[in-house]
């Protein structure tokens, strides 16, 4: 079956809107990913920290 142009253009356009949301979200969720490795990692570094001087006690 023919489709119209005006409904081949609103199905483009949701496709476009899904497919940019969706490369929104993956790049959200990395940077979140991102972060949380870092604050990690300060912390992990702050607790070492911790211990050493700990011990130089």
């Amino acid at each position: 079956m023919r489709r119209s142009k005006n409904e081949v253009a609103r199905w483009r356009m949701s496709r476009q809107v899904k497919r940019r949301r969706a490369r929104w979200l993956e790049g959200q969720s990395r940077r979140y990913g991102r972060m949380h490795a870092i604050r990690h990692q300060l912390s992990q570094q702050q607790r070492r920290s911790i211990l050493f001087v700990n011990q130089l006690l």
